[in-house]
């Protein structure tokens, strides 16, 4: 019986087998495995392929997994359950001597996966099954990558740098993938080494875990855990975030259609999923690209990826257990903040289906994975982490959409509590979700209102969560649309080939109407202002046409080409501009460039330095002397300065010189 929205409540999920095939627990069958486990990254490794192992892995847990109809269903359940892995061994492979290699920590991986299946005695088994919305699902997976790769393609390293540094955030967020690379693990396990990466107390009190996971398949994708050169892992890490934000997409439109389960056919799915992907691909979210957010687009992309997992728990108890913890690890160790979204869906399911999947051996193992989920999050709170400053923090933000975030999330409530569904499993567990997630988002709102009178920084980030619920919640819609009964299979082939050349037409309409009323398309036709459609002014296709190229980028590509290897083995100061922003900037960019981002801390006082371009006010430049001599002072090496202006670096060269601080101060023009 299907666990659909129109299922009744507690039954068995669409795909879900009534049972593991039962095979014999055979030791030599054991054996195999695990010789096999360790054979095949040895031989990846040897023929220099060892990125292999992520689809390797991925196929073989999912073939152990018993959840899912259809490939693509099984595959994303796979993937959660490979990423809690990784995140929760990574805590192994942080205090082991082989760090993030890929040999060790692949031939681990393989065979706890291969252990699990043995012990759970299943053989491996894909459902080799697909529905034509998969093409729907990855067409928007591959719309968004191409906008997003555009104006990469076809540019020098160098050139590309251009897009990496758009933001201070990105910064900092390299700096803990590089620090990660560096110490060979999670870098709350390793701060005094990782201080030398990132900039204090972050080695303590940030998530890591979107950083940790990137830096394991950096290491996949290279064939080594050894760090490289910084400008091809900016190159690489900046493709990573791209590619999480079109995951992020993909998996916003499948959620919506898991969450519409296998009676979510036909047209009917492309007006849900085509109205959820125009909404989507309009959205101002590639603005968290820009700003930095990385790991928020990470945690955002894990969140759309469990959420509908567990909605719509269409698993036996064993597997909805694994995908609950790994989802929990997944999402806290990412952005913790997110784990409240998960834990709640967690909640509402063991409310639905608790005589299915509670026990007291359910509640332990989920209490287990919520310590486990937690135990960054307690580092981060014994460290130097102030809760309650930090969610009242300051800083740049993406606001988030409120009309998306209340009209979709009242939309998909409404949708959910209909006689067609409130009484379904599916139905009742995504009204939790709703209801407590907007009762999250709604409540930090009120107490940063009360604390601080205004939304801040956390508060978008969180509401960004309310919308990735909303628009999976749109996947309900599909139980409320009413259509004609579907045609037999017995049919007669003429009758179904109509039938399935009305319903392809009714697809395209449907599809065309929600780009059109959600994404501003309008199919070459000028708007009553005769200008062009909305769709192309959106942050998406600005981004693809290089509008988000950094200011910087000139000063960064010089960095490379030329002045990183004239300064010497000290701090560099890049003073290219009379823009202390942009000098701040550039000067963080070197610190990376040399694998020093630690030294930032210091070094944010360029922040103040309003010179270097050319001569500037007497009092301007006395202002920026001050901060320069304190900052210079209080580095625990001569600095390299690299100062644009001639005339400036000389008189630069001069004061320092006046005041016995040791520093060298090179000419280094941009034109």
């Amino acid at each position: 019986m299907a666990n659909t929205l129109s299922a009744p409540c507690g039954a068995v999920g669409d795909g879900a087998a009534a049972g593991p095939r039962s095979v014999r627990r055979d030791p030599r069958r054991l054996a195999l495995a695990l010789a096999a486990a360790w054979l095949l990254p040895v031989l990846l490794h040897l023929v220099r392929s060892d990125v292999l192992l992520l689809p390797v892995l991925l196929l073989f847990i999912a073939s152990l997994l018993r959840t899912g109809g259809v490939l693509l269903d099984r595959l994303v359940a796979a993937g959660v359950v490979l990423t809690g892995a990784v995140l929760s061994l990574g805590l192994l492979f942080s205090l082991w001597p082989w760090g993030l290699a890929p040999v060790p920590t692949g031939g681990v991986l393989l065979s706890a996966a291969a252990l699990a299946g043995w012990t759970a005695r299943r053989e491996p088994r894909l459902p080799l099954r697909a529905r034509w919305a998969d093409l729907l699902v990855l067409g928007v997976g591959g719309l968004v990558w191409h906008y997003l790769s555009h104006p990469l393609a076809g540019k020098a390293s160098v050139a590309r740098l251009g897009y990496f540094a758009t933001a201070e955030d990105r910064f900092g967020h390299f700096s803990y993938f590089d620090g990660i690379r560096h110490v060979g693990g999670y870098a709350f396990l390793h701060q005094e080494a990782a201080r030398t990466y990132m900039m204090t107390p972050a080695e303590g009190v940030y998530p890591q875990g979107s950083h940790f996971l990137l830096a394991w398949i950096d290491a996949l994708v290279r064939g080594t855990a050894d760090p490289d050169g910084a400008v091809g892992a900016m190159n690489r890490y900046l493709f990573y975030v791209l590619a999480g934000y079109t995951l992020l997409c993909t998996l916003l439109v499948w959620g919506a259609r898991h969450i519409g389960g296998p009676r979510l056919r036909g047209w009917r799915t492309a007006a849900v999923c085509g109205s959820v992907a125009a909404l989507v691909l309009a959205s101002n979210d590639v603005d968290l690209i820009v700003h930095g957010f990385d790991s928020m687009i990470i945690g955002l992309m894990f969140l759309a990826a469990v959420l509908p997992l567990l909605v719509r728990a269409a698993a036996g108890r064993g597997d909805f257990l694994v995908i609950a913890v790994t989802g929990l690890v997944m999402v806290t160790y990412t952005y913790n903040l997110y784990g409240a979204f998960v834990g709640v869906a967690v909640l509402g399911a063991l409310l639905v289906h608790r005589r299915r999947l509670g026990g007291w051996w359910s509640y332990g193992l989920l209490a287990f994975g919520l310590a486990l989920a937690g135990l960054p999050s307690a580092v981060s709170v014994l460290s130097k982490l102030d809760v309650a400053s930090t969610a009242n923090l300051a800083g740049p933000m993406v606001g988030a959409d409120r009309v998306l975030l209340i009209g979709a999330g009242l939309l998909a409530l409404l949708a959910a509590v209909v006689p067609a569904n409130r009484r379904t499993a599916a139905g009742r567990s995504l009204q939790v979700v709703l209801l407590g997630s907007g009762l999250a988002v709604g409540g930090f709102g009120w107490w940063q209102l009360h604390t601080i009178g205004y939304y801040s920084y956390y508060f978008e980030k969180t509401a960004a969560a309310g919308i990735v619920v909303a628009l999976i919640g749109l996947g309900a819609l599909g139980s409320v649309i009413r259509t004609g009964a579907p045609v037999p299979r017995s049919s007669p082939r003429p009758v179904r080939l109509r039938a399935l050349g009305a319903d392809a037409a009714l697809s395209g309409l449907a599809l065309a109407a929600a780009l059109s009323l959600f994404a501003g398309v309008q199919w070459g036709v000028l708007t009553a202002w005769n200008k062009p459609a909305a769709w192309y002014s959106n942050p998406l296709v600005a981004w693809s046409k290089g509008g988000a190229r950094t200011d910087i980028a000139p000063m960064a590509e010089t960095l490379v080409d030329r002045d990183l290897a004239r300064a010497g083995d000290g701090p560099v100061i890049a003073l290219y501009s009379d823009d202390g922003y942009q000098n701040l900037r550039s000067t963080f960019v070197a610190e990376l460039l040399e694998h020093r981002g630690g030294e930032m801390v210091v070094l944010y006082g360029i922040l103040d330095v309003k010179l270097g371009a050319a001569p500037v006010p007497e009092a301007q430049y006395q202002e920026s002397m001050d901060k320069l001599r304190t900052t210079v002072s209080r580095l625990g090496a001569a600095p390299t300065l690299l100062v644009a202006d001639e005339n400036v670096a000389d008189r630069v060269r001069a004061d320092l010189s006046a005041h016995h601080l040791p520093a060298t101060v090179l000419h280094a023009s941009l034109g």
